[in-house]
């Protein structure tokens, strides 16, 4: 790592195995480090940023309670002083984007060595992005991807809205619950209701049926009948 203080920094992986592997390759192998806490979800990762105010925490996405998107734009909202790296076993682009656009500087995938670890971690705090070979290649890939011309404009969520508040608006047309919905995205039914309340922020609505209604008019669902 490059001159400077020591590095505090927090990891969050619900699984307790990953999570203390982390930590002892941390504490072990990486100097310039100081590991100051783990959470196993995304509810005591902002919990544990609020209390020690890390210089940086180690993010896993798909976690109970809060997962790591809704953690980090959590993050980056109340504290902007602690950065977040993605480390995750997921790469698809619905959990690339989505992380990246709520405030996380850095993305790894749990095949990176510890190299890959300290480089994205001494790049964050240098301030610049901690993205891993492969996910480099991927932005590169969708920013350089021709636009279909049988997609119209109208067909995307606008408005704003990230991927996840925009997945959230077929199951609300189709009548699930925000249990439901939660169950079927694999995260907390807390993280629904915000991404809910988010969407209808931006797009600037009222109410649930109005949200139905929002979700008819982009053609992510249908009226019954």
């Amino acid at each position: 790592m490059t001159e400077r203080t020591v590095a505090r920094v927090v990891v969050a992986d619900d699984q307790m195995v990953v999570r203390e592997g982390i930590v002892m390759l941390l504490l072990v192998l990486l100097p310039g480090i100081e590991v100051v806490g783990s959470a196993a979800d995304g509810e005591e990762a902002v919990r544990l940023v609020a209390e020690l105010a890390p210089d940086l925490i180690l993010m896993d996405l798909r976690m109970p309670r809060c997962d790591g998107v809704e953690a980090t734009r959590r993050i980056r909202l109340e504290h902007p002083g602690t950065q977040v790296v993605v480390l995750t076993t997921y790469a698809d682009d619905d959990s690339l984007f989505p992380a990246l656009q709520t405030g996380a500087r850095g993305y790894l995938t749990k095949d990176a060595d510890s190299d890959e670890i300290v480089r994205a971690i001494d790049d964050v705090l240098s301030g610049e992005a901690g993205l891993s070979p492969k996910i480099q290649r991927r932005l590169l890939e969708r920013f350089t991807e021709p636009v279909s011309p049988r997609r119209r404009p109208s067909d995307e969520p606008s408005d704003g809205l990230t991927a996840r508040e925009a997945e959230v608006l077929r199951p609300i047309a189709e009548g699930q619950s925000n249990p439901e919905i939660a169950r079927t995205l694999h995260v907390s039914t807390a993280t629904v209701e915000t991404h809910i309340n988010n969407l209808i922020a931006k797009a600037g609505l009222r109410n649930r049926a109005q949200v139905i209604h929002y979700a008819y008019r982009r053609g992510l669902a249908q009226p019954p009948g």
